[in-house]
């Protein structure tokens, strides 16, 4: 019960961070604002571990794969802030919610897991669910839909990725090092697009920081009482604050189409967790036909 309540306030918690660089995004760039992101997260979360997880901070047995990692997520955090910045927050998350069925369809190429015909078939029907929410040829198919598809997909090769690190570095140790790999690369280029930020905009980018401090940290702690397998399912309830959050401040509100593409993906989604969730547990036990 505690993994389900700690996992469920992570979801309910990053979406203010979604909502506060939306509404940010229509004064600075979508770039400072993934900069922030990274930066008050490591200004936050470094001197929490310090003073309370200083034991665990052990250097990474991978380094390299680290950095990768992180770079992954900073790519997906760059897609999502700037697809937010043009279409409604619903509808980009619903883009990219495709990340569980990316992540199925590399397993087989980088972490050399069997994917069988039935979750072959959950990812493509994952993919038609994308499709209904673009509407290709009735909607435009602009570059900030594009970015919501590219989010899923790195942020999909970042939890490819977050497996592999999962048996080896600590969990705390490991976001420490997404967000100084995400704050030092994107200060580099930050200066290019530098606006001023008033002394509000400085708070409520504090303010983004704390919710995504938080967050992951629930979701890290969510992962000491349960495996990421029986708690993946639980990320779709992320779209719930997000509607009312979008609809709340920005009067967004997903039109049928959304829904029904979203309840395509969702399913597909829960559908290839429960197949990686049954087969883990009669791995061993009996000669498994690929599902």
């Amino acid at each position: 019960m505690k993994a389900i309540i700690l996992n469920l306030s992570a979801w309910a918690l990053l979406p203010f961070m979604d909502a506060i660089a939306k509404y940010l995004s229509s004064e600075l760039s979508f770039f400072q604002i993934t900069w922030a992101r990274y930066f008050f997260t490591v200004f936050w979360t470094l001197p929490l571990m310090y003073f309370f997880f200083r034991k665990n901070l052990t250097f990474s047995e991978d380094p390299k794969l680290q950095i990768i990692r992180g770079l992954t997520l900073f790519s997906a955090n760059i897609c999502f802030f700037y697809s937010i910045s043009i279409i409604s927050m619903a509808k980009a998350l619903t883009l990219a919610f495709v990340a569980p069925l990316i992540t199925t369809a590399l397993s087989p190429f980088f972490l050399k897991e069997k994917v069988g015909v039935r979750r072959w078939a959950a990812v493509l029907i994952g993919f038609l669910g994308s499709l209904i929410v673009i509407r290709p040829g009735y909607l435009d198919f602009n570059l900030a839909t594009l970015a919501g598809l590219g989010t899923g997909f790195f942020y999909g090769i970042y939890l490819v990725i977050t497996r592999k690190l999962h048996s080896t570095d600590n969990p705390l140790l490991t976001l420490l090092l997404t967000g100084v790999v995400g704050a030092f690369i994107s200060s580099f280029f930050v200066p290019v697009v530098w606006i001023n930020p008033t002394i509000n905009q400085w708070i409520w980018l504090g303010i983004m920081g704390i919710f995504a401090c938080l967050g992951h940290i629930c979701l890290i702690y969510s992962l000491r009482y349960a495996d990421a397998s029986k708690l993946a399912p639980f990320g779709y309830f992320e779209i719930i604050p997000n509607i009312i959050l979008g609809y709340l401040i920005f009067n967004d509100f997903p039109d049928v189409w959304t829904f029904t593409g979203l309840t395509v993906i969702c399913l597909s989604g829960y559908y290839v967790f429960r197949r990686e969730l049954i087969l883990k547990n009669l791995k061993g036990n009996i000669n498994l036909p690929k599902y």
